[in-house]
């Protein structure tokens, strides 16, 4: 059994879950979710009507504009997203654990290691085509609501903003999928994500919010203060040994602990 044949395998999985249209319904409601905002901007009067609470959103500073549009769309994908993250990697790596195949799975004549892999190919695969058709929707939404500000040249940088700040979330992953496994279950790595989030809101308000990893996203998107246009290098570097490390971390639990369940 060679490593294309475990990822086949992995992805018949992930294609007959219902956990994967879920996610898809779910992250399709944020730009709808960011639409509504942006009608009550630029329609305040018929809001107030409908009991939308118009005034109040004109107060919070929003723009019917797409600058604000994407704006908005970064910050949504980025808070949601590490949220979403956690979920695919406590799905994919926990539910062999709390279903009870974790030892069929890992019986088999394959080297351990690949499975970590192949999920973890499964995972950036069901993300980043979250993300895509997310952003793809957002773009038609945001044409029908006839949006001000448009130009070519806001689009290569919101799509370059959005994939950034994908991809920087997506390499958190690994460490979620090592609590996932050394926690065998779903719920380990929901609870690790949620400490790490509020350590990582608290890091952001300090000057370490660039060296600890889930502070990046936020500092990134400007979950706290302005957004943060190019990351210093060694935020770059911080990501990157996490992705490693939480790698490193998942193959060894897999392979040697005992994994009786």
């Amino acid at each position: 059994m060679t490593f294309p044949q475990v990822l086949y395998t992995e992805s018949l999985k992930l294609r007959r879950s219902k956990a994967t249209w879920g996610s898809f319904a779910a992250l399709a409601i944020t730009p709808l979710a960011i639409a509504l905002m942006m009608w009550i901007v630029r329609e305040p009067g018929r809001a107030a009507q409908l009991g939308l609470l118009g005034t109040k959103a004109n107060l919070a500073g929003l723009d019917a504009t797409w600058p604000s549009y994407f704006s908005m769309l970064n910050l949504a994908i980025g808070i949601g997203g590490l949220l979403l993250l956690s979920f695919i990697a406590a799905y994919v790596f926990g539910r062999e654990y709390s279903e009870g195949t974790a030892k069929n799975m890992l019986a088999l004549p394959v080297g351990r290691h690949w499975f970590v892999l192949a999920k973890l190919v499964v995972a950036a695969v069901w993300w980043f085509l979250l993300v895509a058709t997310v952003f793809v929707e957002a773009i038609l939404v945001g044409a029908a609501l006839r949006l001000p500000e448009y130009s070519p040249g806001l689009l290569a940088e919101s799509v370059r903003n959005i994939f950034t700040v994908a991809c920087i979330a997506y390499l958190l992953v690994p460490v979620v999928a090592w609590i996932a496994a050394l926690g065998r279950g779903y719920m380990p790595p929901l609870a690790f994500t949620m400490i790490m989030l509020a350590l990582g809101n608290l890091f952001s308000k300090t000057g370490w919010a660039s060296w600890f990893p889930w502070s990046i996203v936020p500092l990134l998107i400007g979950m706290v203060g302005q957004p943060v246009r190019d990351l210093p290098p060694g935020s770059y570097a911080v990501a990157a040994f996490t992705f490693a490390a939480g790698v490193t971390a998942t193959i060894l639990q897999v392979t040697f602990s005992d994994n009786c369940q």
